[in-house]
C-alpha cells in the first residue's frame, strides 16, 4: 500500500520548517539545564532496560485515555472513566521527561517534527486537565466531549510519534543489521605493529568499519558505528582504566570497549562486541555471538 500523499508532503516540510529552530534551540537547552544529572538522563533514556523508555511509558497514558474513551460509550462508568482519566494525567510527566531527553539528542530534522509533537502533546494534556475538572465536578457529560477531543488530539500526537519513532529512527539501533554484515568465523584485519598502544584506531572487517584498542598483547574491538547516531567512535574520547571505555563525539554515549555494553546514554543498545586474537603478528576478529 503506497502511503497517502496528502500526509506524505506535509510531513516533509515539517521535517524542513527552519523557522522551529529558535524554539528548537532554547527548549533544547532547558532539557539539558533541567535534568543536569547523567545517572538521571540515562534512566529517562531507558539505558538500564536495553531500549527507549518513552514509547512505553506513553501507552501507559494512551491506554488510560483510550480505555476512559471506551468507558465513556457506556453509562453508569462515570468513576472508572474518571480514574483513567486522572491516571492519564499522572502518567504525562514522566512521559513527557523520558521524550524531551531523547529528543534533545536527536537529529536536527527529527527535533522539528518531535517540537511539534510535543505541542500537540501539551494541547491534548490540558484539554484533559479540563476534562478531569468536569468530572470531579459532576459534569459528567462535559467531561466525555473534552475527553473526545482529547483523545482525537493525542492520537495526533501519537501518529507523529510513530514517524519519529520508525521514519525518522528516533530510538532505533543503528547497529542492527551488523551481525548480518560479517561473515561468520575469523577474519585478518591488520597487523600488530601497525596499532599504537593506547590509541583509538579504525579497521575493516569486508565493509564494516571497527574501533580498536590495543592494550598491550591484548585488542579489544569493536564495531566503530555509534548505535545512537551513527557516531564515529574511533573519533571520539578514550576513557582508560580496568575498563577501557570510548564516548562518542556527537552525543556523548559511552561504550565498553571490553563488551561493548552501553555505560551511559543517549545510546540504549549495544556496541556489537568483536573477539580477537593474534597470529603470528597479525590481529584477527570475529563477530562476539551470545
Amino acid at each position: 500500500m503506497k502511503s497517502l500523499p496528502a500526509l506524505e508532503s506535509p510531513l516533509q516540510q515539517l521535517e524542513k520548517a527552519t523557522w522551529l529552530d529558535p524554539t528548537v534551540k532554547s527548549l533544547s537547552r532547558i532539557v539539558k539545564k533541567a535534568v543536569p544529572q547523567r545517572d538521571v538522563r540515562d534512566l529517562l533514556h531507558g539505558v538500564p532496560f536495553g531500549h527507549a523508555l518513552h514509547p512505553v511509558m506513553a501507552q501507559i497514558t494512551l491506554g488510560a485515555w483510550t480505555s476512559a474513551a471506551v468507558l465513556d460509550l457506556m453509562p453508569g462508568n462515570e468513576r472508572a472513566s474518571t480514574a483513567l482519566v486522572g491516571t492519564g494525567l499522572a502518567s504525562v510527566l514522566p512521559t513527557a521527561a523520558a521524550g524531551l531527553v531523547d529528543w534533545s539528542k536527536a537529529e536536527q530534522g527529527p527535533k522539528r517534527t518531535g517540537l511539534v509533537h510535543a505541542a500537540i502533546n501539551v494541547t491534548a494534556t490540558s484539554i484533559y486537565a479540563v476534562s478531569l475538572i468536569q468530572r470531579c465536578t459532576g459534569h459528567h457529560r462535559a467531561g466525555r466531549i473534552f475527553g473526545a477531543v482529547g483523545l482525537a488530539a493525542v492520537s495526533a500526537g501519537g501518529f507523529l510519534g510513530g514517524h519519529l519513532a520508525y521514519r525518522q529512527g528516533v530510538g532505533i539501533s543503528r547497529v542492527i543489521e551488523i551481525p548480518n554484515q560479517v561473515p561468520s568465523g575469523w577474519h585478518r584485519i591488520t597487523s600488530l605493529e601497525t596499532l599504537t598502544d593506547g590509541q583509538l584506531e579504525r579497521r575493516l572487517i569486508g565493509e564494516v568499519p571497527l574501533v580498536l584498542l590495543r592494550k598491550g598483547e591484548k585488542i579489544h574491538a569493536l564495531a566503530n558505528t555509534c548505535s545512537h547516531l551513527t557516531g564515529p567512535l574511533n573519533e571520539g574520547k578514550l576513557l582508560d582504566g580496568d575498563d577501557p571505555c570510548v564516548e562518542c563525539p556527537w552525543h556523548k554515549s559511552v561504550f565498553s570497549l571490553r563488551t561493548g555494553d552501553v555505560i551511559h546514554g543517549p545510546a540504549t543498545a549495544p556496541q556489537p562486541h568483536f573477539e580477537t586474537r593474534v597470529i603470528d603478528g597479525h590481529v584477527e576478529a570475529r563477530l562476539k555471538t551470545a
